[in-house]
């Protein structure tokens, strides 16, 4: 018996269902005739569920309601939809053409960060967090992560509380301090976004898997977002969220408590000689820690007329720039440790490479995918909170 049973049913003028089958079927070769007749469309769903193995349902008995009972209106609410359900925590989410930034949370926001702020240990790392933003008004989630510890679940509702997120523009994916616009102060252009990605190809004198950096996930070992073999991430319990998930109070402590939940300075920061962890990777401009990137990065100051949404307050085409400068920093790096990858009779100057990069995208560059879960996959924060 098959799980699921498309027909192919079209209503005719008296209403009536007739089937479809033998128009839309093809049984045998057939000529051009045969595909440019008018017939109704029928394309299967893309899905039929979002389970990909079968679950026991446990039939029940129908209802009895009392007399006079009415069934709710249906609503949008109350339909079974292939999305789960809104997490409620309470993001503001503001796109680069919006007129004005909110200066203050929700107020469900407040009392949901209240409400799970019972200890010491919460109110210390509220504070932490509030201390980078007065001296940074715009941060990263790995950047927060690298900063202070904190507990994932604990982040999610504490961002919410004193930042709002943004959505498009150079300042995507970015949380920003309630009260504070970028787009209109031009010191800002050093909290900008870069989305950088190691180039890949024979063109770049390296394959996809001669990288010193491997992917996250082979695009082979690919699994839909609707199955439900996923990793199983931890679980925190009620008690867990009260008591601050303090790592004195678990068992599995087995990494001191400044460090348990931090991350590395690496998963933000830029620094030349070294490999970045993942091969796709978010960099903000201020955390490119090599000189001559800051100067790219500061060719305009004090001229800075107009922020866009593609470059912000920065010169057309600096992303670019600065993507070209870092692949050839990156190639130097695996030159020097896979020197048998290179050909011997590369052109020098004066010791080093002269390289020239096309801009946009390669047709040889590995179409890279960010794994499920992967901690540098800041397009994919949105989803934490929709």
């Amino acid at each position: 018996m098959s799980d699921f049973q498309y027909l192919a049913m079209h209503s005719g003028p008296d209403s009536k269902q007739i089937s479809m089958y033998d128009k839309v079927l093809m049984l045998k070769p057939e000529k051009e005739e045969f595909f440019n007749r008018e017939l109704p469309l029928y394309i299967p769903p893309p899905i039929f569920s979002r389970l990909d193995t079968p679950v026991d349902y446990f039939y029940r008995p129908d209802v009895q309601h009392r007399d006079g009972y009415n069934n709710p209106q249906v609503s949008c609410e109350n339909l079974i939809g292939l999305s789960r359900a809104r997490r409620p925590h309470n993001a503001i989410f503001v796109n680069f053409d919006d007129d004005d930034v909110p200066i203050k949370p929700l107020e469900p926001a407040v009392q949901t960060w209240k409400k799970v702020c019972t200890n010491p240990v919460d109110k210390k790392v509220e504070e932490e967090l509030r201390k980078l933003f007065e001296i940074r008004p715009v941060w990263s989630r790995n950047a927060v992560k690298a900063n202070i510890n904190v507990h994932p679940d604990k982040l999610k509702l504490l961002l919410p509380y004193l930042a709002y997120y943004m959505l498009t523009g150079p300042w995507r994916s970015l949380w920003v301090r309630y009260g504070y616009d970028p787009r209109k102060h031009p010191e800002a252009k050093i909290y900008q976004v870069l989305d950088f990605r190691i180039r890949c190809g024979m063109k770049y004198g390296y394959a996809p898997s001669d990288m010193p950096v491997k992917a996250k996930r082979s695009t082979y070992n690919y699994s839909l977002p609707i199955t439900i073999k996923k990793p199983v991430s931890h679980t925190v319990s009620v008690q867990d969220l009260k008591h601050g998930l303090d790592t004195s109070s678990t068992s599995s402590a087995k990494k001191p408590a400044f460090s348990r939940y931090k991350l590395k300075d690496s998963i933000y920061i830029f620094q030349e000689g070294d490999l970045p962890p993942y091969r796709q990777m978010f960099y903000q401009l201020c955390d490119l820690n090599v000189d001559s990137l800051q100067k790219i990065i500061h060719r305009n100051d004090g001229m800075e007329t107009e922020c866009t949404e593609r470059d912000g307050w920065c010169l057309q085409k600096t992303s670019d720039d600065l993507r070209d400068t870092m692949s050839l920093m990156i190639k130097q790096i695996i030159r020097s440790t896979r020197p048998a990858l290179f050909s011997s009779t590369s052109n020098t100057e004066d010791g080093k490479e002269q390289l020239t990069y096309d801009s946009g995208e390669e047709d040889e560059e590995e179409d890279f995918k960010p794994s499920d879960g992967s901690e540098n996959e800041m397009e994919t924060e949105i989803l934490d909170y929709v």
